[in-house]
């Protein structure tokens, strides 16, 4: 019998998509019982989802990333590792397992992710603002050291690649195809997005990439988008909060509807659409990813409608 191909040769493999589902863990101190509870609920519900497995997420309270309010407030989760261990052996498939790297027990983190817990798919995640003090290694000493240890990828933020980003920090362009690149070149062997709620960044950022790698005659990681199906103004605003733009006629879009998360579904579909019609051919691999920012329940709802439509609705 041949063998199943672990998650991490799955998301490097530039031949093939990847379908992932996210989840967050249960909040810091839940009774290992009740942890279980949890988890059953999330397989149960995502068994009929054909998934090639789970991004386990690390949540940081992140207080310098934006001047906006945090629309809800920060509770500290479990272990992304830990609860990522208990998933992957209560539903026999692998997880990718987050990590931010601002943490001064990193390298001990990462030994452990690799050892105890058999995680072979790691995505580093930079400190959320270059203001202020951080302890932990930086992005780059973090690749350094996981690529001793595990497979790993990096997120990519479209949002930074744009023209308004660019005259923020001082550029006369925007620069985050140049920053996956250096990530790729320091082994980093994937690349996970934002959620995405306008097209045009990402299809900048994709076409940038894939000029640059034909330019230096490197193959292009594949790019894994997200989206995160929302229906009230409350999630909106935290989805904002994250950093990721919204334009004003797609919140609109989906707060006016009768249905607000069947818009936001149904939105999620056409500019998965517009990317793929703009950048066929440019020779980026993809593949897609789709979480809850929230835990209400039409919003958990709608990722899984979002993921059985497999973006291609009749």
């Amino acid at each position: 019998m041949a063998q199943i191909p672990s998650l991490s040769s799955r998301l490097a493999d530039p031949a093939r998509p990847v379908f992932l589902l996210g989840d967050v863990p249960p909040g810091e101190g839940t009774p290992p019982g009740k942890c279980q509870t949890i988890c059953n609920k999330f397989m149960a519900r995502s068994r009929a989802l054909a998934s090639d497995g789970f991004i386990v997420y690390d949540i940081q309270d992140e207080p310098g990333r934006s001047d906006m309010e945090r629309p809800f407030p920060f509770r500290r989760v479990m272990d992304s590792s830990r609860y990522g261990a208990l998933l992957s052996r209560s539903s026999g498939k692998q997880c990718l397992i987050y990590k931010c790297v601002a943490d001064p027990t990193f390298e001990e983190w990462v030994e452990k992710a690799a050892v105890e817990h058999g995680h072979t798919a790691l995505n580093l995640v930079g400190r959320a603002s270059s203001d202020g003090t951080y302890e932990g290694p930086t992005i780059s000493e973090a690749m350094e050291i996981t690529r001793k240890r595990a497979q790993f990828g990096c997120v990519c933020i479209a949002e930074r690649h744009t023209l308004e980003a660019a005259e923020k920090r001082g550029k006369s362009y925007p620069t985050e195809h140049q920053n996956m690149l250096r990530k790729q070149k320091a082994g980093a062997q994937w690349f996970i997005s934002q959620a995405v709620y306008d097209p045009e960044p990402t299809i900048r950022l994709l076409k940038d990439y894939a000029a640059l790698c034909r330019e230096q005659g490197i193959v292009p990681n594949k790019v894994v988008l997200t989206f995160a199906p929302v229906s009230r103004k409350k999630t909106l605003n935290f989805i904002k909060w994250l950093g990721v733009k919204v334009p004003q006629e797609n919140e609109t879009k989906i707060l006016e509807a009768e249905k607000p998360i069947n818009a936001s579904v149904e939105l999620c579909c056409d500019i998965l659409k517009t990317i793929l019609s703009e950048c066929a051919g440019v020779g980026v691999p993809l593949g897609i990813s789709c979480e809850s920012v929230s835990i209400f329940k039409a919003e958990i709802d709608g990722v899984h409608e979002l993921f059985r439509k497999r973006f291609f609705p009749s």
